[in-house]
């Protein structure tokens, strides 16, 4: 099947998951895992993706994370921090004891059990976040909230992924220097994100100011080149580049595409007097309709696709795989939703709109697995197949709880 056949059947898939979402009331994404996953078990997908799609499905939630970002408000985003802290320690450390606990039970093997906690720690904010856009709550206090406290949980997992893999795998032992040396690199590049919001994209109250030299060196004249025709493709550019830097320093590139647009102010549109155009709502709409319409379902149509139906395997693991579920959906709402409520100050409300968002798991999890399953044969067919359907049940919660909460939420 060639490349560009898969990427029909995959947009083909997408008029199918918007028509089932209008007639269900249920959020797109939701659909668009189902129909990923029917897809590959059904051959009309292979269950290898091409490069050419998996660097697509790349490119999507890149862009996702970048329109999410761009409509963000910076301010508000570093409020939230702030916050957010408790979030991200205790909504990840109860889903790694969780899965730990439940998976030394299950396997009786501690480098397994290791593993199986590290997979579900991270939670998967790109799906949440989207979930969060299709409800019309992606501006809210709450999304702020998983938003923040996501990216430390990312930085936290990512220590640990340096950590525990090697030991798992017998290769090495906890280093202070290594723990030490991932710290620096999140505090150098979330340095570098703030020199570029204040040097590329500088607003009325910057710092930089009185460095004239620097003020002569910035983005605004990019953005305006011609009549403003540039400006969407800047801003991709920008989106990707910052995602390859965020890639060099340890993150998922999605992490440094949401930086990238929250580090654009509005008030740097305002070129082209003459033009009477809203610079920055005509590139937020582009941008949005390439995210949510035609390049970002590739993303989530492909994580779908990741479930592999495989009926023995699949019956014999039934039995874990929903204890883990059922224990981790409990852990992880409860954790994230008291840290919210008693550590940030969130209101009832906003606590379980957060606790329900930090239920996904994707991109860092999958990395977990293949590491384990493929790399080392740490982890048999059985753990491997019992994580990806506690991750597939864990992703699918989210569109639904968040759908279910909206109503007492507002």
């Amino acid at each position: 099947m060639s490349e560009l056949s898969i990427l029909a059947i995959i947009w083909f898939s997408v008029f199918i998951a918007a028509y089932c979402a209008h007639k269900t009331r249920l959020t797109p994404v939701l659909w668009y895992l189902f129909c990923g996953a029917v897809l590959v078990n059904t051959g009309l997908l292979p269950e290898k993706m091409p490069e050419f799609i998996q660097n697509l499905a790349e490119l999507g939630i890149i862009i996702i994370m970048f329109a999410l970002g761009f409509e963000e408000n910076t301010n508000r985003f570093i409020n939230g921090i702030k916050r957010s802290w408790g979030i991200a320690l205790f909504g990840a450390i109860v889903p790694f004891a969780v899965a730990y606990f439940m998976s030394f039970w299950f396997w009786q093997d501690t480098n397994i059990a290791l593993l199986c906690g590290l997979a579900m720690t991270a939670t998967a904010v790109s799906l949440t976040m989207v979930s969060l856009k299709e409800e019309g709550l992606s501006k809210t206090p709450a999304a702020t909230g998983i938003m923040t406290s996501a990216i430390l949980d990312d930085i936290g997992s990512l220590a640990l992924v340096a950590i525990l893999v090697p030991i798992a795998a017998g290769e090495a032992t906890i280093s202070v220097m290594g723990i030490s040396w991932i710290l620096l690199k999140a505090i150098g590049f979330f340095l570098i994100i703030i020199f570029m919001g204040a040097w590329l994209f500088p607003s009325n109250n910057c710092r930089f100011k009185k460095f004239k030299f620097l003020n002569k060196i910035n983005l605004r004249g990019v953005l305006a080149m011609g009549n403003g025709e540039y400006t969407v493709l800047t801003l991709l550019l920008l989106a990707v580049l910052v995602g390859l830097l965020a890639h060099d320093f340890g993150f998922h590139p999605a992490i440094g595409a949401y930086m990238a647009g929250l580090i654009i102010h509005q008030e740097y549109f305002n070129f082209h007097p003459n033009k009477e155009v809203d610079f920055h709502k005509k590139a937020s709409e582009i941008i949005d309709n390439v995210a949510f319409t035609w390049i970002g379902p590739i993303f989530f149509v492909s994580l779908g696709a990741k479930l592999i139906f495989e009926l023995d395997i699949f019956v014999s693991v039934l039995e874990e795989a929903f204890l883990l579920f059922i224990g981790l959906f409990i852990g992880q709402i409860s954790s994230a939703t008291l840290a919210a409520r008693y550590t940030g100050n969130f209101i009832w409300q906003d606590s379980l709109m957060i606790g329900f968002g930090m239920l996904g798991r994707a991109e860092l999890a999958f990395v977990v697995m293949d590491i384990a399953f493929v790399q080392y044969h740490i982890i048999s067919i059985e753990v491997f197949y019992t994580l990806m359907l506690t991750a597939f049940l864990l992703n699918i919660s989210v569109p639904l709880t968040i759908r279910w909460w909206k109503v007492y939420f507002n």
